[in-house]
């Protein structure tokens, strides 16, 4: 909890996005509560984006949407160049009907008609019609080239210039911050939380400073401060998505009912935090709480998530389940 900010509250919102290795942003209020989890006073993410594009809205691990510092981007783009594309593989190709000519042509065309200005997807889809595809399957592949990011208005722009980071540097490094915020863990666990296809080629990505622990690799600076973590009373509410959940093992390692959390059609449920511990469920309608716990969680960790709740915007009370 101490390296993603959620035992202590931070002060600036990029050091947060940072060293959460982004802010999942299939839904943008998630990415927002995400912030808010983790600092006192935290500022609007559209700010960040539209106003001082600090932040940039792009498809980056899992192909999921993600809200990454603006410069770092050359970081995350550095990291997808080390994966085949979908491109090169005949079962993407297969599946979405492309041709090699097809493919060619969206490389190409996409961010000749984007150097023009914003385009909505039905303006690309005169390249390919595919391009209108609500998930964006046939945009990812450009998104992590670092050919197309999101506009302000929905529509997709090119960023600003810049040079990826060579591969093998920047998978490195990606996989140095996976472990400091989220190891122990293991190269199954890297490669999914990635979106590398191949654990054991995800696994090549570790520094050489990575040790093996109980629970998996850790960097070797860490381990004492690791072996030393107690419990201390942290309790927090944190949001659907939030990336605390994303990278815990989806097992009873680390809630008793991760069913409740990791529901059908990729939904992730926002959780009740207790050192550690995904140890309920919440949801606000109307601006009342309700906390459903799995278990009696005591007195003190109800105060503790009342207050948790009192921080949100609109806040009427709290119900628990």
């Amino acid at each position: 909890m101490k390296r993603q900010h959620l035992t202590a509250r931070a002060a600036d919102p990029l050091a947060v996005v940072s060293d959460l290795c982004g802010l999942h942003a299939q839904v943008l209020a998630s990415a927002r509560l995400t912030l808010w989890a983790r600092m006192d006073d935290p500022p609007d993410v559209s700010d960040l984006l539209w106003r001082d594009r600090s932040l940039v809205k792009t498809w980056a691990q899992r192909g999921t949407l993600h809200l990454h510092r603006t410069d770092e981007l050359p970081l995350w783009v550095g990291a997808q160049a080390a994966l085949k594309p979908r491109y090169e593989q005949k079962a993407w190709l297969k599946a979405f009907k492309l041709t090699p000519e097809d493919v060619a042509r969206i490389l190409i065309d996409v961010p000749a008609a984007l150097r023009e200005g914003p385009k909505s997807r039905e303006e690309l889809a005169a390249i390919h019609p595919g391009l209108a595809r609500g998930y964006g399957d046939l945009l990812k592949p450009l998104a992590f080239r670092g050919e197309l990011i999101y506009a302000q208005d929905g529509r997709f722009t090119l960023p600003e210039p810049f040079e990826p980071l060579d591969p093998a540097v920047a998978t490195q490094e990606v996989a140095r911050r996976f472990l400091t915020r989220y190891g122990p863990a293991s190269r199954e666990e890297l490669a999914k939380w990635f979106g590398h296809p191949s654990p054991a080629q995800a696994g090549r990505w570790f520094p050489e400073d990575a040790v093996q622990t109980e629970f998996g690799l850790a960097l070797e600076a860490d381990v004492a401060e690791l072996e030393a973590a107690a419990p201390a009373g942290h309790v927090r509410l944190v949001p659907a998505f939030d990336q605390y959940v994303v990278a815990a093992p989806r097992d009873q390692r680390a809630t008793v009912a991760p069913e409740r959390i990791y529901r059908p059609g990729g939904w992730f449920s926002p959780v009740l935090l207790v050192d550690g511990v995904m140890a309920g469920v919440w949801n606000e309608d109307g601006g009342v709480v309700t906390i459903e716990p799995f278990a009696d969680v005591g007195a003190a960790v109800r105060e503790a998530a009342e207050a948790e709740a009192a921080r949100l915007p609109g806040h009427r009370g709290v119900r628990w389940g």
